[in-house]
């Protein structure tokens, strides 16, 4: 028998040296690297994806035959027309010196000393009620990070029940996020991009009648495991923490939680149960918004300064 087993083991080398070595994957294992970086470093390519074969729900999801690699993402994302806000999009208007582009900056550079200690990419955005900021904040924490040279930022409206994304960047809701949990649509469809470079969005999707089932289906967590190794971040904007429970689902598909609170609005007692909707090492910072800007000295002195 082993003479059998070394004159098999013989041929098949003889084969793969006849046809130029070994097959490979369709798809690499590989991620982007999570090592420290500077505030104006430019970060290395982006690997491929992984394969997504593994995952629980990849018989529910459309079948892909192509790997998801960056070229194909270029191809086939949708390249759409914006008309952003430019009054609640800070970083479209070219005014780097606009109230509110410096604190943004801060928040940005937060992060990545927060991402030396942890691994931080996808980062889920809410607050304790509506209309506190979050969907403002989760916009241009988007455009703020990717204004870094050689950045890709993916932003996905995950409110499902009062989506603001789209409106702000004056693009089309649908087909989004809820098209894809519904396995109707796969991730190029749902994805576009616009004016500004390298980054990428995902709108909410057409209105759905139980969006917690949905954004509970595991889905999301699919989506994000074919997407995260093409992208430096991804934010998701969630609808609020107290009302609904879709907050504390969608956070379990990312790594960090930023809460946003609304100066002189947000009732304290309010702001304490969104925080225990996660677990003490899910929150990854706090985001005062809607102060007044007399108030804080050195913003004022660095608005004027930056002005002459």
């Amino acid at each position: 028998m082993s003479r059998i087993h070394e004159a098999l083991k013989k041929a098949e080398q003889e084969r793969a040296a006849s046809q130029g070595g070994t097959a490979q994957p369709s798809f690499t294992s590989s991620t982007a690297a999570e090592t420290p970086t500077g505030m104006t470093e430019e970060l290395p390519p982006i690997s491929e994806g992984r394969s997504a074969a593994s995952s629980p729900y990849a018989s529910a999801m459309p079948s892909f035959a192509s790997p998801f690699s960056l070229d194909a993402l270029l191809a086939r994302c949708p390249q759409v027309q914006w008309k952003p806000d430019e009054k609640t999009m800070l970083f479209f208007s070219g005014d780097d010196a606009a109230r509110g582009t410096e604190e943004f900056r801060t928040l940005r550079s937060r992060l990545y000393h927060m991402r030396e200690k942890i691994a931080l990419k996808k980062i889920l955005v809410t607050s304790a009620l509506p209309k506190e900021g979050k969907s403002f904040t989760s916009a241009n924490l988007a455009g703020v990070l990717v204004r870094q040279h050689g950045r890709r930022v993916l932003l996905i409206d995950g409110d499902l029940r009062g989506p603001r994304l789209h409106t702000m960047l004056g693009t089309a809701a649908s087909p989004g996020l809820s098209d894809y949990l519904q396995g109707k649509s796969d991730e190029f469809s749902v994805m576009q991009r616009g004016a500004m470079e390298n980054l990428f969005f995902i709108p909410s999707g057409e209105q759905i009648s139980d969006p917690a089932e949905l954004v509970a289906n595991g889905r999301l967590r699919f989506l994000l495991q074919r997407v995260e190794a093409l992208f430096d971040w991804i934010i998701i904007d969630s609808p609020p923490a107290v009302p609904v429970s879709d907050a504390s689902v969608l956070a379990k598909a990312c790594d960090g939680v930023l809460m946003v609170v609304r100066s002189n609005a947000t009732p304290v007692d309010m702001a304490r149960r969104a925080r225990q909707e996660f677990p003490d090492q899910a929150l990854v910072g706090v985001v005062l918004n809607g102060t007044d800007s007399d108030s804080i000295p050195y913003s004022r002195y660095y608005y004027e300064a930056s002005a002459k």
